[in-house]
């Protein structure tokens, strides 16, 4: 089950019918982020498989996750803030039960990305799963 957050980008995925448009749509959603602070931006926060910097911030408080993130790659940046939609502010549990390929299937993003992007989405779900089982 997917966030409230991540039902809107459906919905808004639905009103734009021109994939142009819903790439437009991804990177303002990055836009809109907040930048990571530079001190953030280490080995540790570092997501490997991905063609672009990334780094990924999670935070567990009281059973619940969210993470903060940044790309050099402005796509890259927005494919975060829709994982973000995603998965911020689920319980750890409920992190682990997203079904994160389909979620985004339901976007269309599996069929409009290069390999190595979808590559990397791929890279970034698994840590955010990964601080899931972990937390």
């Amino acid at each position: 089950m997917a966030s409230a957050a991540f039902e809107e980008i459906v919905e808004d995925f639905d009103f734009l019918e021109d994939w142009e448009d819903r790439y437009r749509y991804v990177i303002e959603q990055g836009k809109a982020m907040d930048p990571l602070d530079d001190a953030l931006k280490v080995p540790a926060t570092k997501v490997d498989g991905c063609a672009s910097q990334v780094w990924l911030h999670p935070k567990i408080e009281n059973g619940v996750l969210t993470f903060d993130g940044e790309s050099d790659a402005m796509i890259v940046r927005g494919l975060i803030a829709v994982l973000r939609k995603l998965y911020n502010g689920l319980t750890l549990t409920e992190v682990l039960n997203v079904d994160a390929r389909a979620e985004l299937e339901r976007l269309g993003l599996n069929e409009h990305l290069s390999s190595q992007r979808s590559n990397g989405l791929r890279a970034m779900i698994e840590r955010v799963r990964s601080v899931a089982s972990a937390g």
